[in-house]
């Protein structure tokens, strides 16, 4: 045979001792042609085992011989058929309902599955017993023999070592990494069950975090008496100055007007994953506005955490409102939020004796606030939220000239991102404020329009009592950094001070950029009111540039 070990293009046919057994062994063999001698032989040996394990475990090769310089005939005995192989357990080693898993007939002693089926059947029980903790765990059946003429029994083996948790969590690259968002963020905990599969999954979730990503899969070192998690993270830039430039046609003088808001957000600088954000915004309404938020998760390791919002508005010449808010929140898991907190509001008139009017006064209310808030994020750069709810209820009063009025006010917004493909996807967003009184103030009156209420129209030009916001957008991503979208917006509300009810309606078009510097956007929309007609000089054109460090 050293000879034909160097022949070329060799070729292997099978045969059984019957037509039935010789068309068995043909649906097995891949490759009837072979390169040497070598390779042909492991095509035999593999042979016998494809047939152990779909049931014949008696079967054997009887001879090989050469038919002529390339061609070799295979003679095997098949011998009998076993379909099912019942297998005999203890419960100490393994849980019945897992077995359930794997097998239709399970019984305090044995179980039943079918012989062709018996090697994943065990690999699936290694895997869920390493999963519990046990990564070492090793199956064998003993004792193998005949039950009947078609069913085989086994006992089964366990080898086990002491249940395996984890004992230590070393962070590698992102040494400062936040030790609360390993506890409560990523549900990875010391002394928890060791299960690398689950941690690997649990991991990946690190990338949706705006301030770090995960650089390499996570790794184990495995000592005698302890078992040691090492993270591979890497903190990103999530800091973020954001402002743009808008202009449009002023309505009454017909002049080119510009406006603009500059947002810095402050992300983990501090290690903790806290936030802090400061907005100032000037518009062509002569409007001011000076926010700061501050929030602060996973307080002393705990789920709880805390947000605090200070907001200023300034209407031209005719007044002023002070927001604070401070609310306590208790994160239930890495999406889901729930809070309770008070809000101050405080408004002073700034008109003077000639201009006074009953509709703007000075005054101060209070309200007790609950909230429910989802947020799931993505490792998207471009996109990076794939879905958002939050509904918030105040209960409290507002107080003017010595006279408390009951008020409610109900807060909501969603969004959601439907992916249709790798390049095109909806987004909608919706989002309103209502507010439950027998008697309104016009500088209590919600401020929405503009471009993260309804494009098209000029930023906080619209008072509402009640408004409801839809906006759609359809995306096309040209390539990662890159993306088009429409521009398809809808808006209700109502005055009650004035008994306005009006739909609103917005059109128009816009790109996103990611550059070197951060992220570009553009937008082109004209707002239009129902029952009005077109008028391009109700157009405007938002330019904001998103940059990070």
């Amino acid at each position: 045979m050293t000879a034909d070990s160097h022949a070329q293009n060799l070729e292997l046919e099978l045969q059984g001792s019957n037509a039935s057994e010789t068309s068995t062994l043909d649906s097995l063999m891949v490759h009837p042609r072979f390169q040497d001698f070598s390779s042909l032989q492991t095509e035999i040996d593999s042979t016998l085992i494809k047939l152990q394990k779909t049931g014949y475990i008696e079967s054997e090769l009887l001879k090989l011989n050469k038919k002529n310089d390339s061609a070799f005939i295979a003679y095997f005995n098949l011998g009998k058929k076993y379909d099912n192989l019942y297998i005999y357990y203890s419960n100490n080693d393994i849980s019945k309902d897992l077995l359930k898993k794997i097998s239709t007939n399970v019984t305090d002693d044995f179980f039943a599955i079918p012989i062709s089926k018996s090697e994943n059947a065990l690999k699936f029980l290694n895997s869920e017993l390493a999963n519990d903790g046990l990564p070492f765990v090793t199956f064998k059946i003993e004792n193998i023999s005949k039950r009947n003429d078609s069913e085989l029994q086994g006992n089964l083996v366990i080898n086990t070592t002491a249940k395996r948790k984890v004992n230590s969590i070393i962070v590698k690259g992102y040494e400062g990494f936040p030790r609360s968002f390993l506890k409560h963020y990523l549900n990875i905990r010391k002394d928890q069950s060791f299960n690398l599969n689950e941690i690997k999954s649990k991991t990946k979730i690190l990338n949706s975090l705006p301030f770090a990503k995960q650089i390499k899969d996570p790794e184990v070192l495995f000592t005698k008496d302890s078992t040691s998690l090492y993270l591979y993270l890497e903190k990103s830039k999530s800091n973020t100055f954001d402002g743009f430039l808008g202009f449009g046609n002023n309505e009454s003088t017909n002049k080119l007007e510009f406006d603009g808001y500059l947002n810095l957000k402050l992300n983990n600088n501090l290690n903790y994953g806290e936030s802090f954000n400061l907005l100032y915004k000037s518009d062509e309404n002569e409007q001011r506005t000076f926010d700061v938020n501050a929030n602060l998760p996973y307080l002393f390791n705990s789920p709880l955490g805390v947000n605090l919002n200070l907001n200023i508005f300034r209407k031209d010449s005719t007044f002023t409102i002070v927001n604070q808010t401070a609310k306590l929140f208790y994160q239930l898991n890495r999406t889901i939020k729930i809070s309770g907190g008070i809000e101050l509001t405080s408004s002073e008139n700034l008109l003077n004796q000639e201009q006074q009017s009953s509709q703007v006064q000075d005054y101060d209310a209070s309200f007790f606030t609950a909230s429910f808030e989802y947020l799931d994020r993505t490792s998207d750069f471009l996109f990076p939220i794939q879905s958002y709810f939050l509904v918030e209820s105040g209960l409290g009063k507002r107080n003017y000239n010595n006279f408390d009025q009951d008020q409610t006010t109900i807060k909501f917004r969603t969004n959601k991102i439907f992916n249709l493909n790798n390049r095109n996807s909806i987004y909608i967003n919706v989002n309103g404020d209502i507010i439950f009184s027998d008697s309104f103030l016009f500088n209590e009156l919600r401020r929405f329009g503009g471009i993260n209420s309804i494009r098209g129209f000029e930023e906080n030009s619209l008072y509402a009592s009640l408004y409801s916001v839809l906006n759609t957008e359809y995306r096309y991503s040209i390539n990662q950094s890159i993306y088009v979208h429409s521009i398809i917006d809808g808006a209700y509300y109502e005055d009650d001070i004035n008994e306005i009810k009006e739909k609103l309606f917005g059109f128009g078009f816009g790109l996103g950029l990611m550059t070197k510097a951060g992220l570009f956007k553009l937008n082109y929309a004209n707002g239009l009111v129902e029952d009005q007609p077109f008028k391009f000089s109700n157009s405007k054109i938002h330019i904001s540039l998103n940059a990070y460090f």
